[in-house]
């Protein structure tokens, strides 16, 4: 079976999916719960992608359009994980790579993510592959 990176756009994709958000979104409690928020997310534009090995998932992406006044339309990447026994395989590298590709597709000017800042690795990853810290996000509990 070959590699391949392509959209997840159904259901049972979405569930194959589920270990591999969970390593990144712990709180996730269940596969159920997984396909309620990607199905309303996905009502607001969120679309899921996947580095599939051996028929099954290896890096996960989850991301948006989005338009502020800060950059106009951008291509905002809300989840992107690696599978951590995989890590440093170049899976996270060639989803990048693809996720830069779909952002110039859809005609947006900038790929935006956030990380924590105790992300030290991802910074890393990050930096690697040509983004930059352009900015702090500040947030609160409501």
């Amino acid at each position: 079976m070959t590699d391949a990176i392509r959209m997840v756009d159904d259901e049972a994709d979405v569930v194959a999916c589920f270990p591999l958000m969970q390593q990144l979104r712990p709180h996730l409690a269940s596969a159920e719960e997984f396909v309620v928020r990607w199905r309303r997310q996905t009502a607001a534009g969120y679309r899921l992608m996947a580095y599939w090995q051996d028929g099954r998932p290896v890096a996960l992406t989850g991301f948006r359009v989005q338009e502020n006044l800060v950059y106009g339309q951008f291509f905002y990447v809300d989840d992107l994980v690696t599978d951590e026994t995989l890590r440093s395989g170049g899976f996270g590298h060639a989803l990048m790579a693809r996720l830069k590709e779909e952002g110039r597709r859809l005609g947006c000017g900038r790929l935006v993510l956030d990380t924590p800042l105790a992300n030290v690795l991802g910074h890393r990853f990050y930096y690697r592959n040509g983004l930059l810290a352009r900015s702090i996000r500040f947030s609160t509990e409501l």
